[in-house]
This record gives structure tokens, C-alpha cells and sequence, in this order.
């Protein structure tokens, strides 16, 4: 069973290669024996995964499977999951057991996947390192003296180390892409609104969408069928039903345009990821895709812009969290400002903080429009480039960050280095757009992920075109060698 992609799976329980329970609990053992090296997972729910194990070889002896029936996922913890502890990596939710269901997880639940667990984030999405966590940082199965990205790195360690056979993360500013690269493997973030956010804990509301973290572009496809569709409660959610992308998956990509963004190439690359880069493009290129160079002449502003706007969204979704209706409360606290002060202080990590107080200042009387007022221009002038960009290219290629995966503790004295390991992914986010990292080789003994940006609900092409470079390559069947 080791290693096994999505698709893999699907068609053994349908053949009845083995049972669902004998699937999950393949999965426990390895979570039991491999996590305490990794720190992938905070919460697992065991009896429950095997349970559903059972009900769903049931339904599949009776003929009456549905499309993911059996199959063993992880949830990133930022997915409320009603009657199991959900606490976005934060002490200010470390006791937090949700009365409701996020959409998506209920979506997976009624496609009959069964949840194995909750793995480890930065704390309410806030960072590219999973350093962040309250509950420690996650380590990368390639290397475990190295992270493993973030925000969704106990997602990416994951599937990365066969811990799960498929999870789900989210991207705010490259949460899915970052990680996924680090650990070699395909990660997706949709079209802004294809995944519904209710019941996902918000970071940064007009940035943040769920995605899948998967072994290959056929299992993000499978995957992206199930979790996405309009949902009523959600008022960011796209009004259309669920992508149809397996189908399309095997199309060649014969006169597809595809464009570099010379921007990205630029000094602040790692040589060697820019070569991977170039080399990626020629497999594409010797499939029949049209390479051309593209510019995207506002994206220099990205970083700034979106280190004002995410911190500003940041500041307002947190205010929530005051010590009164729910989450961490202080003891003893002397007054009601007491409460709010130590409870926020108390609970709240270093990081969230710092975003909280430059978010607060950059909405404040006076600052507003020298500061967040600004960067919505700017994102506005980014979102143009691209539209301007995808009237001569189907796809945008490049990196996913400036360097492979560094060492634990090597980029936290330093947070500009830091920030600007998403210099290559924040703007997908502030356009809305698709866009996918998938294994693309390595550098150092390291995994590095190729970056394709697709046009706003075209998932398809961009899918397609990953599969299409994955028939061609074996990077994503290359696996990291956990005991």
C-alpha cells in the first residue's frame, strides 16, 4: 500500500485489493510511528476513521460507493470539524471543539473520504515556515533538520511522508504552493471562491481559499471535484457547480500558450531553481506547448502590498477572539481591559501579533489611505498585468520560491528574508487566481516545484497541463524515505 496515489487507491477498493479499514489502518500505523518524528499531525480521531472505514466497505459491498469512499485524508487545522478540536495552530484555541462542520470537510464527508486527523499549521495561517505553530514546528520528511513550508506544512509532511493519502491546506499567499514544493508534492489553490471558506477560520478573507495537497495533478483533480462548489453560506462563493477537471486531464496541450514571467527570473532567484525552471518549460515546450516571455511589471509591489492588506484583514477577522465568547481567557483577570489585554496577549503568538498591530496601524485614522488604501491600488495594477498578460498566454510558469527548503530557525531573526519567500506566490492571491506547484526536481538533494498560473475558473488547462508534465517526468513518484 506504501505510496500510493489517490487515483491508485480509488480503483483498489473498487477491485477489492483490500478493505477501507485495512487502508486506514495501513495510515494509523505510520501516523503512529512516523509522527512523532515529523509532527505532521495535532489531533488524530482513530476510532472514528475506523469506523467510517467500516460503514463505507459496506457501502461499497452493497454497490453503493460514492466517489471518494474509503479514502483516508487529513484536514489542515484550520477546518472546524464539529466534535473534534480545531485550533489553527494558536493556544488561543487550543481547547476549541467546533459545534459545526466547514463546508469543505462536509463536502469530503459526503463523498464518503474518511479524516485520519488535524496536522500542524502556523498559527491562523501566519507564516511560510510552519515555525509558528504553538504546538512546534513541523519537520520535512526530505530533511528533518529543514521546514517543511508553510503555512500548510504538517499537510504537505503529510502526504509527503505517507501519512495520509491525500490532505487539504490553504493559501493566503502561497500556504498550499510553499509547501508542496518544499516536500515535492502537487498542490493546487483555486480560482478565489470555487472552495467554500465558511467553517475555515479566516485569516485574511479576500486572500484566503482552500485547496488539495496531493501526490499528482490527477489526484488534486479528483480531489478538486469533490471539495468544491457554491455554498449559500458563503457570500465569496462562486454561483456555479463543481468544476469538471479529470475528465479533461489526458487532453494534449499541443498550441498551449505558455508564458515566462521575466520578473520572476530575476537576481533574487536561486540560479538553480531558475534553471529548473527553464528545463521545466522545455518538457512543455517539447510537448507541443507555445513558450513566449510575458511581463508582469507591477509585481515588485506584491510583497508590500500584500504584507498591508493581509495584516489588515488579519487584524479585523482576530478581534474576534477577546477572551469572552470563546477561546483562550486569562485567569483572574482585574477588569474587563485586563481580560481583553492578557487574554490576546496570553494567547496569541509572536507573529500574529506583529500582523495584528501593522494591520491595526495601517487602518487607522490618518493612515488608511497612505497605507491600505495604497496597496489596493497596487493590487488592482498587479491584476491588470495578469489580464493583460493572459490575452497573449493560456499559463503563467515560474518558481515558487527563492530558495529550497532552509534550515529550522535559520530565517526567524530575520523577517523581511522571511516575508519575501512568498515574492512569487502572493500574487495569485491578490488577483484570485488558479494556480499549482507541482515537483519539478531538485536542488541540493532538495525538492523544487514548478509554478503554473492559470486564468480566473480555468483549473482545467492549468490541470491538464500538469498532468501533461507529469506524464513526461517521475518527480512526483519520488518519495521522501521516512522508517
Amino acid at each position: 500500500m506504501k505510496n500510493l496515489s489517490v487515483a491508485q487507491i480509488l480503483r483498489d477498493l473498487d477491485s477489492g485489493q483490500y478493505s477501507s479499514r485495512e487502508l486506514t489502518q495501513y495510515y494509523i500505523d505510520r501516523i503512529e510511528a512516523n509522527n512523532s518524528k515529523l509532527n505532521a499531525y495535532v489531533t488524530c480521531d482513530f476510532s472514528h476513521a475506523l469506523a467510517k472505514a467500516d460503514i463505507q466497505d459496506e457501502l461499497r459491498n452493497k454497490g453503493e460507493a460514492s466517489a471518494l469512499s474509503g479514502l483516508p485524508i487529513a484536514h489542515k487545522d484550520i477546518f472546524c470539524t464539529e466534535g473534534l478540536r480545531t485550533t489553527a495552530g494558536s493556544k488561543m484555541l487550543g481547547e476549541f471543539v467546533p459545534p459545526y462542520t466547514a463546508t469543505v470537510v462536509s463536502n469530503f464527508d459526503e463523498h464518503g473520504a474518511i479524516l485520519l486527523g488535524k496536522t500542524n499549521m502556523d498559527e491562523f495561517a501566519m507564516g511560510s515556515s510552519n515555525e509558528n505553530s504553538f504546538y512546534g514546528a513541523t519537520l520535512n520528511p526530505w530533511d528533518t533538520s529543514r521546514i517543511p513550508g508553510g503555512s500548510s506544512g504538517g499537510s504537505a509532511a503529510a502526504v509527503a511522508a505517507d501519512l495520509c493519502a491525500a490532505a487539504t491546506g490553504t493559501d493566503t499567499g502561497g500556504s498550499i504552493r510553499q509547501p508542496a514544493a518544499m516536500c515535492g508534492i502537487t498542490g493546487v489553490k483555486p480560482t478565489y471562491g470555487r472552495a467554500s471558506r465558511w467553517g475555515m477560520i479566516a485569516y485574511a478573507s479576500s486572500l484566503d481559499q482552500a485547496g488539495p495537497m496531493t501526490r499528482s495533478a490527477e489526484d488534486a483533480a479528483i480531489l478538486l471535484e469533490a471539495m468544491c462548489g457554491h455554498d449559500a453560506k458563503d457570500s465569496t462563493s462562486i454561483p456555479q457547480d463543481p468544476p469538471k477537471l479529470v475528465e479533461s486531464l489526458n487532453n494534449p496541450i499541443k498550441g498551449l500558450r505558455i508564458g515566462i514571467c521575466k520578473e520572476y527570473l530575476s537576481h533574487e532567484l536561486n540560479p538553480s531553481i531558475a534553471e529548473n525552471v527553464l528545463a521545466s518549460v522545455e518538457i512543455l515546450k517539447s510537448q507541443g506547448a507555445i513558450i513566449s516571455e510575458v511581463s508582469l511589471p507591477n509585481v515588485q509591489h506584491a510583497i508590500p502590498a500584500y504584507y498591508i492588506i493581509a495584516p489588515a484583514e488579519a487584524s479585523a477577522n482576530l478581534s474576534r477572539f477577546d477572551g469572552v465568547r470563546f477561546g483562550y481567557r486569562c485567569d483572574e483577570p482585574k477588569d474587563l481591559n485586563d481580560l481583553y489585554t492578557r487574554s490576546r496577549s496570553e494567547g496569541f503568538g509572536a507573529e500574529v501579533k506583529n500582523r495584528i498591530m501593522i494591520g491595526s496601524f495601517a487602518l487607522s485614522t490618518g493612515y488608511y489611505d497612505a497605507y491600505y488604501g495604497k496597496a489596493q491600488q497596487i493590487r488592482r495594477l498587479i491584476k491588470n498585468d495578469f489580464m493583460t498578460a493572459f490575452n497573449q498566454v493560456d499559463l503563467i510558469v515560474g518558481p515558487i520560491s527563492p530558495s529550497p527548503a532552509f534550515k529550522i530557525g535559520e530565517k526567524t531573526s530575520n523577517p523581511t528574508d522571511m516575508y519575501l519567500q512568498d515574492i512569487f506566490t502572493v500574487t495569485a492571491n491578490l488577483v484570485g487566481l488558479p494556480a499549482a506547484s507541482i515537483p519539478s526536481g531538485f536542488v541540493d538533494g532538495l525538492p523544487v516545484g514548478l509554478q503554473l498560473i492559470g486564468n480566473h475558473f480555468d483549473e482545467a488547462t492549468l490541470l491538464k497541463a500538469a498532468h501533461s508534465f507529469q506524464q513526461a517526468t517521475d518527480f512526483h513518484k519520488q518519495f521522501a524515505e521516512v522508517s
